[in-house]
This record gives C-alpha cells, structure tokens and sequence, in this order.
C-alpha cells in the first residue's frame, strides 16, 4: 500500500523556543540549510505524497506566504486554525477530513527530518499496511542529541507499545493512522495522547524502532547547540 496523503503539524506557539518564535513561527526557524517545514516537506514529496495538508495559527500569515512562495511540487491544502489552537489531537481530526478513510501519514516538524529518513518511512508504511494499525516511529532515548528527554513508549519485539514508570523510548513525531482512531471522541481540542491511550489499552497501536541519531528541537539551548556544532547539513 502507498499512502500518498499527509498532515503536517504547523500550529503551534513554540513556546519553548521564544524569544526566536516570537517574530518567526517554529517550522520556519532554519538548521543548516533549510528550515524545519522545508524539511518535512521534502521528506514527503520524496515518499511519493501527493496531497499535504498544513495547519496554521501562530504567525499564520508568514507560513502561508513561505508556502505560497516556494514551487514544492506538491499540492497543499491549509487548515486554518486562526480560531481556536486545536491542539495535536484537535488539528488531526478537523486537518483530515478531506483524506475521508484513507490513511495518512503524519510528521512534527520539530523533528530534524532529512533523507535519511526516508527507508523509516516506507518500512512504517509497511508496518501499517501489514497490521491496519496506527504506527509511530520510535527512538531509543539513547540515540537522542537532546538527553532531557525522559521517554514516551517502551515497545516489545512485536511491535506493541506500552507505558509505565519508566519509558525507554521517545516518539520521533512521525505517524501513520486513518480517521477511524477518533471514532470515539466528540471533542474538538485534544492531545493525540488520548488517542494513543486508548489505543495502548485496545492493542491497536504499534511501534518502528528508528536507527536514526535524533535531532529535535525541544528547546533553545538544543537549537543553539546544533548551531553552534554545525551538526545538520
């Protein structure tokens, strides 16, 4: 199965990263010689995606004009989000509707995304087109540039993922899911977290280990790290 339809998360306030989000929105802040949407973006058109969806709120107008100013190759639709910050959850559901039962891949683009990904991406692809289930790809935390992170998932040699205590494993911000996976909620803002709860306890949830070194730009201190060590090309 080729999934050829994608939602990129571009909402959020970046609150983390002020005072540089304050004046540019956290997608459009540059590592190395792109920035972080263009990044994304390539990843997808790469894969093969034909139809991208991108939500807005914080400095929308600017995300609109670098979209709208750049020759991508590829169709994108905007979710606007202007109104209300939906939150992860939230700005899936309304973002998707146009994709109806098709499945659809998801990237943060906080994370550092670059062609090396790209062979993650297709055996996340296989890995849903085998099981029909929602699939994250998963870093170990060792393999994380930024140490802070105390883990999302620990996930088994099946594939299944858990929770506990102690989770080994950090979510890398790539997904691959359809819209039945909000069949249960009536909310309109939510966190994609109480989706994968629920989906832990159905089993219906799986994890890809990446092999990866993990860039993600949690904060401003990494930001400027990664700067500074002129790790990302």
């Amino acid at each position: 199965m080729k999934i050829n339809k994608a939602m990129i998360l571009a909402a959020g306030l970046g609150t983390r990263m002020r005072p540089l989000t304050i004046k540019v929105p956290k997608p459009l802040l540059r590592i190395g010689r792109l920035n972080l949407l263009e990044r994304s973006i390539n990843l997808l058109i790469d894969h093969g995606v034909k139809e991208l969806v991108i939500n807005v709120y914080h400095l929308a107008d600017q995300i609109e004009n670098f979209i709208n100013n750049k020759d991508l190759k590829i169709k994108i639709i905007i979710s606007n989000e202007r109104n209300e910050l939906l939150d992860t959850g939230g700005g899936i559901l309304k973002g998707t509707e146009i994709f109806n039962n098709d499945p659809f891949i998801v990237l943060n683009p906080d994370t550092v995304w670059d062609s090396k990904y790209k062979n993650e991406l297709h055996l996340l692809e296989n890995l849903y087109s085998q099981s029909k289930k929602t699939c994250l790809l998963l870093t170990d935390k060792n393999l994380s540039f930024d140490s802070s992170f105390k883990g999302d998932f620990n996930v088994d040699e099946k594939n299944q993922i858990s929770r506990g205590d102690t989770n080994q494993f950090i979510f890398t911000g790539m997904q691959i899911l359809d819209r039945k996976v909000f069949k249960k909620t009536k909310k309109t803002v939510f966190s994609m977290n109480e989706i994968w709860n629920d989906l832990i306890t159905e089993k219906n949830i799986l994890g890809l280990k990446s092999k990866q070194k993990f860039y993600h730009l949690n904060n401003k201190q990494t930001y400027d790290e990664l700067l500074k060590k002129k790790i990302i090309d």
